[in-house]
């Protein structure tokens, strides 16, 4: 059976399906961190699998095709890196690893669909520019998240060779990775849907749900707002650059910086 898309159909349900969709993968996050992780790895199966399985079923415009396509890259996220045999890996390999597979699945997308890179925001327009917004971004995100859920130093001092391994990492992997799927694709997808404010508003709390691992409401609402915050960047400058960089810093300042600077200051080692 094939359903035809009506005018009302046209005009209300592309947005109501989305929200369906996203609902589902809130769901699937949720089991995921608060219930059992092997159900959430089933639900996310099963999500992914009834999007595409639907998608020649409905007759929807090209532009909802986009948007389902591209959230159903989150349900595969978490199916890749909790569901593969990382276990193999060394803790330093563990994190390129995973978002490599992240950028790979990616990668699988925009080469299926032929998106071209730069519309996605990868191209070299004020560039240095666009890295200074990302750094001056960065830095106090990472120093407001560090009080929120502040993770202990991985080391037992700093080294600054662990700081630019760090930096490389989270630029490279965890910044491309996340920026490219949540702001260069599902948001982007969603703003030719829905226009630039419902699809601000989506991709944001979407990457804000993709945190629901930390099983907390005050880092769930942080992510959500800087989420917003690289959002509205990539918005503002059509490129991916100031989002990736304030991304990438604001976890090095997290994980790399701060547990090692907060003892210094609270013992008074730096008076």
């Amino acid at each position: 059976m094939i359903i035809h898309w009506d005018l009302p159909w046209r005009k209300a349900y592309p947005a109501l399906l989305v929200a369906i969709i996203c609902l589902g993968i809130t769901l699937c996050e949720w089991v995921f961190a608060y219930q059992d992780v092997a159900y959430g790895i089933i639900l996310a199966l099963f999500l992914a699998v009834v999007i595409y399985l639907i998608l020649p079923v409905i007759k929807a415009r090209p532009a909802f095709n986009d948007v389902a396509e591209s959230l159903a890259l989150i349900p595969l996220y978490i199916l890749l890196t909790s569901s593969l045999p990382w276990f193999f890996l060394s803790r330093e390999l563990l994190l390129p690893a995973v978002y490599s597979a992240v950028l790979a699945l990616c990668g699988w997308h925009i080469y299926r669909k032929k998106i071209d890179l730069r519309q996605i925001g990868f191209h070299q327009d004020r560039l240095l520019r666009y890295v200074l917004i990302g750094i001056l971004v960065g830095i106090p995100l990472g120093v407001s998240e560090y009080f929120i859920i502040t993770p202990a130093a991985a080391f037992p001092s700093f080294e600054i060779r662990y700081l630019f391994r760090d930096l490389a990492y989270m630029v490279v992997f965890v910044g491309i990775g996340e920026e490219l799927l949540f702001r260069g694709l599902v948001q982007r997808d969603m703003t030719n849907l829905l226009g630039w404010k419902w699809g601000l508003i989506g991709a944001s709390l979407m990457f804000g749900v993709m945190h629901l691992t930390w099983r907390s409401i005050p880092e769930l609402l942080f992510t959500s707002l800087a989420g917003f915050l690289f959002g509205y960047l990539y918005y503002r400058t059509r490129s991916l650059t100031a989002p990736i960089i304030a991304h990438g810093v604001g976890n090095t300042i997290l994980i790399a910086v701060m547990p090692y600077l907060m003892p210094l200051i609270q013992n008074g080692g730096l008076a």
